[in-house]
C-alpha cells in the first residue's frame, strides 16, 4: 500500500499572523530551526514566507525588519491533503518546483512535508536525508 502524507509530513507546522513582521518570521526560523513560516489567520493557511522570501523580497528589496510578513509571503500556495499518497506531494513539488508543501486538511493546516521528509521517507541513506537529520547550525 503506498503511504500517505500524513506519514512523513510534520505536523504542528510554525505559524505566525500576515501582520507579524520580518524580524519576527526571522527569529522565530532561528529559534524552531526551520526554514520557513506558515502565515495563518485563525488556523487557515494564508500564505507561507521562507528563508529566502526574507532575503530575495525583504532584504534584496531594502524593506525594513519591521515589514509585515504578509508583504513578502508567498500567498499563493500549492498543498496537498493528508490522505494524499506521498506520490501526489512528489508530483506536485516537481510540477511546481516547491521544496515545501503545506498540509492542509478541510480548510485548516495541519503540516508541511518538505524535500528532507521526502528523501528520509525514499532513501534515508541519501546525502539529503542525511542534511535533513543532522543537528541545525545555531
Amino acid at each position: 500500500m503506498a503511504q500517505q502524507v500524513h506519514e512523513i509530513m510534520a505536523a504542528d507546522p510554525v505559524a505566525i499572523s500576515a501582520q507579524a513582521t520580518m524580524a519576527d518570521a526571522a527569529r522565530l526560523m532561528r529559534d524552531q530551526h526551520v526554514g520557513d513560516v506558515m502565515i495563518t489567520a485563525d488556523g487557515h493557511l494564508r500564505g507561507m514566507v521562507t528563508d529566502r522570501d526574507l532575503a530575495v523580497r525583504g532584504l534584496a528589496e531594502e524593506r525594513p525588519g519591521s515589514t509585515p510578513v504578509g508583504e513578502v509571503c508567498s500567498p499563493d500556495l500549492v498543498f496537498c491533503r493528508p490522505r494524499d499518497e506521498v506520490d501526489r506531494a512528489v508530483a506536485l513539488m516537481r510540477e511546481h518546483a516547491v521544496r515545501r508543501l503545506p498540509v492542509v486538511d478541510g480548510d485548516r493546516l495541519v503540516g508541511v512535508v518538505s524535500l528532507g521528509d521526502l528523501a528520509l521517507e525514499r532513501d534515508p541513506h541519501s546525502a539529503l536525508a542525511d542534511i535533513s537529520t543532522a543537528d541545525a547550525n545555531s
